[in-house]
């Protein structure tokens, strides 16, 4: 069973200098969802950012112990823009 701050620490492995928030949304440690704000993002359509956050996570998705993560993906600016600091 998966907790979210070990999540949150292979994305943060993958993607330093990210702002990476991770929850547990049925308490179950095999659904998630995460909120990851990274300058990696600059440029990049959401589907790239989501491959990059799913990148370090590949075994746990491969063998079923992570069964699902939803993501919301944006760069620093991206966030200044929702009106988020």
């Amino acid at each position: 069973m998966l907790d979210a701050d070990f999540i949150r620490s292979r994305i943060l492995e993958a993607l330093p200098g990210s702002e990476v928030e991770v929850r547990d949304t049925t308490g179950t440690g095999d659904h998630f969802e995460a909120r990851v704000i990274s300058p990696d993002f600059a440029g990049k359509m959401m589907v790239q950012q989501h491959k990059l956050v799913y990148a370090p996570l590949q075994t746990w998705l491969q063998t079923g112990e992570l069964h699902a993560l939803a993501l919301k993906t944006y760069s620093p600016e991206q966030w200044k823009k929702l009106g988020n600091r």
